[in-house]
């Protein structure tokens, strides 16, 4: 195929829906999962020409190894992959199960460094493509009542910045998409709550569970922009890491990054006295 072929996980809703949306009306190919068989077959039934959704739980390997291996098979090629699908989840650490942590790692996590790793070799051979993890400014500065959540896209950050400088020799670009608030259905029905609650913690992380929830329909991006600067991304010579999506990240981002210039501002000599003479 001449067009390039997207593969996003995650098209359901949200950012994952207005980018597959936005590729197939810029008439490239995209191949996106669902969680239900009927949203396959309606979404098959109404973009024959320039989409093909595929049933996919993106926390079984084997489907994951499966679903590449019948792409590959059926179209040849994967030229963008989307780390789309993911989960969020608020409440403070200590309130939050193993389980449901687990949870939130097997889909933020473990599901997108499989993925990766599974087109990757497809991409080496043809020495082209390009991985964009959707991350968050939460996968940069983190918030009280976010910290599981934080942890997550801190370490998809934290491996795909490693693997971005593995690979950029060989011909695949990697990018990191970091969005603030979005219109999205993450702060409605798709947002995970941690079941215990300590009353400690009511200012902190309780706070941010009643903000996060009071937002929701209200948030200030545009799901469909942010589809359509992904796309201009990847048809650009911008060969930045990161890139970040509203107003509310630019300011999240930059207070974290004077926060930790404050701080090495602050220990540089005590880290420099820690060396042998």
């Amino acid at each position: 195929m001449k067009n390039k072929i997207w593969f996003i996980t995650g098209i359901s809703s949200g950012l994952g829906k207005a980018l597959a949306q936005s590729v197939m009306e810029k008439d490239d190919f995209v191949i996106g999962t669902f969680r239900n068989q009927d949203q396959v077959d309606n979404f098959n039934k109404n973009h024959q020409k320039n989409g093909f959704a595929i049933l996919l739980d993106i926390t079984n390997q084997k489907e994951i190894e499966n679903s590449v291996e019948m792409i590959i098979s059926k179209y040849g090629k994967i030229d963008i992959l989307v780390n789309n699908a993911g989960i969020g989840f608020v409440g403070a650490v200590e309130e939050t199960t193993m389980d449901e942590v687990r949870k939130v790692f097997e889909v933020n996590l473990f599901a997108a460094i499989k993925l990766t790793q599974t087109v990757l070799p497809y991409m080496r051979k043809k020495k082209h493509g390009h991985i964009i993890q959707i991350s968050s400014h939460g996968g940069i500065k983190a918030f009280a009542g976010f910290g599981i959540y934080n942890a997550s896209k801190f370490a998809l950050e934290g491996f795909s910045e490693a693997m971005a400088q593995e690979v950029s020799s060989l011909g695949i670009k990697v990018s990191i998409v970091e969005p603030g608030p979005f219109r999205t259905n993450f702060a409605g029905n798709g947002l995970g709550i941690a079941k215990n609650v300590i009353e400690d913690y009511a200012k902190t992380a309780g706070a941010f569970r009643t903000k996060i929830q009071s937002v929701d329909g209200k948030q200030e991006g545009d799901p469909i922009k942010a589809s359509k600067a992904i796309i201009n991304l990847v048809n650009s010579n911008n060969t930045s890491l990161r890139l970040p999506l509203g107003k509310t990240a630019l300011i999240t981002i930059k207070m974290k990054l004077n926060s930790v210039q404050s701080d090495l501002e602050t220990n540089k000599e005590i880290a420099k006295n820690t060396v042998y003479k």
